[in-house]
């Protein structure tokens, strides 16, 4: 499953990443708001709520949130223990964070992302596995040590 998450700023991304992961990749997404372009609404309001499904749910899934910088986004998701959630403004960022830092939730950035830019990031996002050389391993487990 792949959890959507958008503020105000990145509801339009959203909506589109949206029809590109159901109809393109044939995807499983639950969208957690917003659900309409609200001015006045928090991002971490929805970045909480991603972060609560990736953390409470299997390996498999991961959460995508989007906002004006992304940024916001990544720093309220991983404020949820048992989230690694990164700021992919590259495609190379998507892939090694994926891969070595076993991230979970990607954030991205609806002010300067292309669509085209943004469905290759997520592409590259959803396609590389976690790599599991004992190094990278070591690294995330420490992180995982330090929340509990």
């Amino acid at each position: 499953m792949i959890y959507l998450g958008a503020d105000h700023g990145g509801f339009q991304l959203k909506k589109f990443l949206t029809t590109y992961l159901t109809k393109t990749l044939k995807k499983e997404v639950e969208d957690l708001g917003a659900h309409a372009s609200e001015p006045t609404d928090d991002y971490p309001d929805f970045a909480f709520a991603v972060a609560r499904k990736v953390a409470d749910s299997n390996e498999k899934d991961i959460g995508i949130l989007l906002c004006r910088s992304g940024l916001g986004m990544a720093i309220a998701a991983n404020k949820v223990k048992g989230i690694r959630a990164i700021v992919g403004n590259s495609i190379l960022a998507a892939e090694l964070g994926r891969k070595h830092n076993h991230a979970n939730v990607l954030s991205l950035d609806a002010d300067q992302l292309s669509h085209e830019h943004a469905m290759a990031i997520v592409k590259t996002f959803l396609e590389t596995p976690y790599d599991m050389d004992p190094r990278h391993v070591r690294r995330v487990e420490k992180i995982m040590d330090y929340e509990k």
